[in-house]
């Protein structure tokens, strides 16, 4: 299964250390291939320094592409994180 979604990046420091490890660590144990495109570099989500390289300010849109067995799930606990702004 393939999901495309936009999150908002909504904490106030942007997709910075933090929010960018607690990306890697939920998609630790996750099966599915998860990309981030953003400004036209699309990077691997399970990479802290790829994340880090989006250089993701406040209020921009990433475009999430997740594709295998658990893209569901793994879509629902991303959507959560960001909404949550990765509790910050």
């Amino acid at each position: 299964m393939k999901l495309v979604h936009k999150l908002q990046v909504k904490n106030p420091m942007g997709l910075h250390t933090r929010p960018a490890t607690m990306i890697v660590k939920l998609l630790q144990n996750c099966k599915s291939d998860v990309t981030f495109s953003y400004k036209r570099m699309n990077v691997n989500a399970k990479s802290i320094l790829s994340l880090l390289m989006l250089a993701a300010k406040k209020n921009s849109r990433i475009t999430i592409t997740i594709e295998g067995e658990d893209a569901d799930d793994t879509l629902g606990k991303l959507v959560e994180a960001f909404d949550s702004q990765f509790g910050e």
